[in-house]
């Protein structure tokens, strides 16, 4: 393979040679999936020695193309890849999807400003957009002292400003690179001055200097705005010359000409009239700006033109308010449609929350992905709508999720409201319409007359015109059909929406009463007998273990019989009820009722729901969620589940799977067909030679002896199944690493060898191998695959992250978390917290015993405070920051290690701030022991705000009444589960709903024994019941404790009188 990329400027020569011997470079599976099309971008850019810019429509695969590309030129690594934040975990998964060779250790995530450390040992860096700020002088020292060859910017229309901070770290970084691909679906969103960075960066003075390139083909001009002269550079000229010299540079294709089968995409637009009760405000609000505008003379300053933008800017939020009403009915009216999944794409809060309650009032699930969800979460939510049927709306928001993600299950798209530019609104358009489509998708626009919708449309169709003619090379508009007027006539109707922080205080009837809350219960609750499995999950929470070994206490085993009803993929298995005993599942879906957390389900369909409105189910979207608290073996784990007995080696196999886990002998309840299955395999096994048939016994033999298999001698019969060909190796043993930053597993030989294959856990559950070679068919390879995988799924999810942090190579994923816990330092303490006091005691400590000094460092300030004589009074009380030691040399030390922190270049300009520690690990766990919201960030991303003893989902619950309105909270709390609590809690939450209202981080060791200041290991979600019963019972313990001690010091315990000796 080395020899292949040596010889670049052979292959770039090569015109002649078919495709295929061009990109003979590739990874078999990878080749193989290229679509022609983007074969012929591959070869673009490599023809140019790769520099260039790939802008095919959105949904063509820019993201494979890139990848390929940049494997070509792989022996010139290490390779920079610049994304929005919200794509860093898209990137990854696809890196190691399409170039497995890539171990774990090779790809790095830049996760903060001063994540430095493996930039200079990755073989690959993932850059985010949002780093790339003025204060980040650390990291931006590093990528240049880095001196990246090959560097990729996906959405390089993040490049459009000239005077960004991003664009100026940016245009250095690509400039200098050897190799140079700029990936978007719109190079200009509006304007050729937008282009200008970009092609910059690839070919600098190509098109000559900005002064240049604007008078030519941004038809600059000198304007006045009062008396102060500006160019104006916003303008468009010369748009066919320049899209001739762009094409040198960029490739760029339709999907109506390269995808010629997939369905098309039909625009409509929907006009109605606003009620005048709904446009009131944005009637006043327009008058004023007319006002203003007819006003304005020779003599306006420049704060006059700042009202003006501030009136267009309440124009357009009062816009959306002012049609929210509508924008609710036609979303309610679409959702009478059962079969249909759709998009809700917009722009203001106010708009997504009217959006959100139009959802929940009609009880179907949903989900929605607005700036505030973080990056991890936004792609589990994508993974939901796409693979759940009942999930069947997704609420967007046109910056947030309008680029990266793909909704490919969606058939129609509706645009509450407009944007800007036409970029941005194609981009949103494109996240239905791309490969893996299968229907026309249809795209409304809602259209509000009267308001700033109809001039920002005359405007978006005036910028599409110009963005046609300079990347297509000819005039385009926003062509959409205006549907029939009577048929939208309910529209005009629609009543006025007031967003709920805008109404007035709580009425009494919105909240609960202290007679509602002491009502006499329904007298038959009486004599319904409780479920066995609730008694003793009741019993032994009340004997909680407070060990910090969560496995052996009682707790966690009923925690596991609970949790081990997860979702399964509801397109795969449609009728799960029989998989469960009814009375586990009959009080929480007597809960559910009409309420499904953040995605209410129809109460109307009878199949068993849990509060998330999913159907229970063994396996969940994510690997880590089949049994969720741990490796539990009891009989009251097994008994929720229905299994079926193998006819041959009697191995107990759950009943989804239709073969036999250990022998592969299909489930079958035929007597007949096993006796005729087993003659065949019995006439083959006569036929095979003596040599064969001890070779298999003595593997056969080995494998039980080790504990690997508990099969029947009858399970002979059975070897062989898939034919043995020297062209399948046979791994005698496989060793497994898990990656840090997405659900994949690298495959290794038992001497630790990669063997450059990798597999998602799940697919494996659902019998999807396409990520694995056909030698991992061959029965044995197969088995220590699916041994794995079932290991895996046994272990909680924050056991399963740890294993991931490590980065470790093992064979069995039990024993290396056991490993590893046992590895983690033992710290007890009864704070929950650490304090600035607690590091400034051990950083005066350190400076102490080591002959150094202290110094206060502080974000905001970048002067460093030398303070040798400081004491711990002077420095906790301090509020600005943190008290650091310096060794005898002036070396800062760690916060958390007090170990010597990176030395900085010479000439680097980094802030004492930047070097508070000496790894991301060490600030990740300084932070974790130290910030309440960061510990909770953690947890959650694990977790996902679901709790671990009574497995309801507390964050949807929290996102659904956030999102309802007021009005409709009260009922959506009465008939969850959190009912319980309080009056005025519940109150509480009605009028102010927060997260932290709904669930906890606890602590599984409590902090008075000694939890505190503890690692991820330690913690678990618990809703707020929970979290109230554990705590009170936790109360109860201490008060026993304290009693008993008391008694001890001042008498004897006269119960030990009865004890015998």
């Amino acid at each position: 393979m080395t020899s292949t990329f040596q010889e670049a400027p052979t292959l770039e020569a090569a015109y002649s040679e078919n495709v295929d011997a061009k990109l003979s470079f590739l990874p078999e599976r990878l080749r193989k999936k290229l679509l022609p099309f983007q074969e012929k971008g591959i070869i673009f850019a490599l023809q140019r020695s790769g520099r260039c810019m790939i802008a095919d429509e959105m949904g063509l695969g820019k993201t494979i193309q890139a990848i390929a590309i940049s494997y070509y030129y792989k022996n010139e690594w290490p390779l920079l890849i610049v994304v929005p934040s919200s794509l860093r975990y898209p990137w990854v998964d696809e890196m190691e999807k399409w170039i497995p060779e890539l171990s774990p250790d090779d790809i790095s995530i830049i996760q903060n400003k001063t994540d430095t450390g493996r930039i200079s040992t990755s073989k690959v860096t993932i850059l985010g957009y949002g780093l790339l700020t003025s204060d980040a002088q650390t990291l931006v020292d590093t990528l240049y002292r880095q001196n990246f060859k090959v560097v990729v910017v996906d959405e390089s229309h993040y490049m459009k400003s000239r005077n960004a901070t991003r664009s100026k770290i940016l245009l250095p970084i690509v400039q200098k690179a050897l190799r140079a691909i700029l990936l978007t679906g719109t190079p200009a969103l509006g304007r050729p001055e937008e282009l200008f960075m970009q092609i910059e960066a690839l070919f600098p003075r190509r098109f000559g200097t900005w002064s240049e390139y604007a008078k030519k083909y941004c038809n600059a001009r000198v304007r006045f705005f009062g008396k102060r002269t500006q160019w104006d550079c916003r303008g468009a000229s010369n748009l066919e010359e320049l899209h001739q010299l762009l094409s040198e540079i960029m490739i760029r294709r339709l999907k109506n000409d390269v995808l010629t089968q997939l369905p098309p995409k039909v625009r409509q637009r929907i006009p109605f009239d606003l009620p005048q009760a709904a446009a009131k405000n944005l009637n006043t609000t327009f008058a004023a700006w007319e006002k203003l505008m007819r006003t304005l003379n020779s003599d306006a300053t420049e704060s006059h033109f700042s009202e003006v933008m501030n009136l267009i800017t309440r124009m357009y939020k009062e816009t959306a308010i002012a049609k929210a009403g509508a924008v609710k009915d036609y979303i309610k009216m679409m959702l009478e449609n059962d079969k249909l999944k759709f998009l809700v794409f917009a722009h203001h809060l106010s708009m997504l929350q009217a959006c959100t309650e139009a959802v929940i009032e009609k009880k179907v699930r949903y989900i929605r992905i607005d700036g505030s969800v973080p990056s991890a979460e936004r792609i589990r939510l994508v993974n939901q709508f796409q693979k759940d049927p009942d999930t069947r709306v997704a609420i967007l928001s046109i910056q947030a999720a309008g680029q990266g993600l793909t909704f490919t299950a969606a058939t129609h798209v509706v645009f509450a409201e407009l944007y800007w530019d036409p970029g941005h609104i194609k981009q949103a358009e494109d996240r239905a319409h791309r490969i893996g489509q299968c229907s026309s998708v249809n795209i409304h626009f809602l259209i509000a007359k009267g308001t700033m919708d109809t001039l920002m449309w005359a405007m978006l169709n005036r910028k599409a015109k110009v963005t046609g003619s300079t990347l297509n090379g000819k005039k385009e508009k926003m062509q959409a059909e205006e549907c029939d007027k009577e048929k939208w006539d309910f529209l005009n109707f629609a009543e006025t929406w007031t967003p709920n922080e805008s109404l007035e205080d709580s009425k009494n009837e919105l909240l609960f009463t202290h007679f509602e809350k002491e009502r006499q219960h329904d007298i038959r609750s009486f004599f319904s007998p409780k479920s066995s499995n609730e008694k003793k999950r009741k019993i032994s929470s009340g004997n909680e273990s407070l060990d910090n070994d969560s496995e052996s206490s009682e707790v966690t085993k009923e925690e596991d019989t609970e949790k081990s009803n997860e979702n399964l993929d509801s397109t795969r298995i449609s009728d799960v009820d029989t998989i469960y005993h009814e009375s586990t599942y009959e009080r929480e879906a007597k809960r559910a009722r009409s309420i499904s957390g953040s995605t209410p389900v129809n109460s109307s369909k009878k199949k068993i729901t849990s509060l998330t409105g999913k159907k229970p189910s063994l396996f969940s979207e994510r690997t880590n969620e089949i049994f969720p608290h741990g490796l539990n073996t009891s009989s009251k784990s097994t008994a929720l589940f229905k299994v079926w007995h193998c006819s041959v080696c009697t191995y107990s196999n759950n009943e989804l799977l239709p073969y036999c886990e250990m022998c592969n002998c299909p489930q079958s309840s035929n007597g007949k067909e096993i006796v005729k299955l087993l003659l065949a395999r019995l006439k083959k096994i006569c036929q095979r030679t003596p040599e064969e048939m001890r070779a298999e016994c003595a593997n056969r033999l080995n494998e039980m002896k080790e504990g690997k298999m508990l099969l029947m001698s009858t399970s002979f019969l059975f070897i062989g199944d898939v034919d043995k060909s020297d062209a399948f190796p046979v791994y005698d043993g496989l060793m497994f690493c898990a990656s840090r930053n997405t659900d994949r597993i690298h495959l290794y030989t038992k001497d630790g060898e990669p063997l450059n294959h990798n597999f998602i856990p799940l697919d494996i559950q659902l019998d999807n191998w396409e990520d694995l070679p056909e030698a991992f068919q061959y029965k044995q390879n197969r088995s220590s695959i699916l041994r794995f995988v079932k290991e895996w799924s046994h272990i909680t999810a924050m056991k399963q992250k740890i294993v991931r942090k490590s980065g470790q190579i093992f064979c069995s994923p039990i024993h290396a978390a056991e490993e590893l816990s046992k590895k983690q330092s033992v710290v007890s303490s009864t704070k929950r917290y650490m304090t600035k006091e607690d590091v400034a005691a051990a950083s005066l400590s350190k400076a102490s015993s080591s002959g150094g000094s202290v110094r206060l460092i502080s974000k905001e300030s970048g002067v460093c405070l030398k303070n040798e004589n400081a004491s711990i009074e002077q420095s906790g009380h301090s509020t600005k920051g943190y008290l650091q030691a310096l060794d005898s040399q002036g070396n800062p030390l760690c916060l958390n290690c007090q170990q010597p922190t990176p030395q900085l270049e010479p000439g680097c300009q980094a802030r004492a701030w930047d070097t508070r520690f000496c790894s991301h690990a060490c600030q990740e766990d300084f932070s974790i022991r130290s910030s309440q919201s960061y510990l909770r960030t953690k947890v959650f991303e694990i977790e996902h705000g679901v709790c671990q003893f009574c497995n309801q989902n507390a964050q949807e619950l929290y996102l659904s009444i956030r999102d309802a309105p007021k009005s409709q909270r009260k009922k959506l709390l009465e008939s969850s589960w959190m009912s319980h609590l309080p009056l005025g809690q519940l109150n509480e939450i009605i009028t102010n709903p927060t997260e932290g209202q709904f669930w906890q981080a606890d602590h599984i060791k409590p902090v008075y024994s000694g939890g505190g200041q503890c690692s991820l290991e330690n913690l678990q979600t618990l809703c707020t019941v929970c979290h109230r019963e554990r705590t009170a019972k936790q109360a109860k313990e201490r008060s026993q404790m304290k009693r008993r001690s008391l008694a001890t010091k001042y008498g004897c315990d006269i119960t030990k009188f009865f004890v015998k000796m």
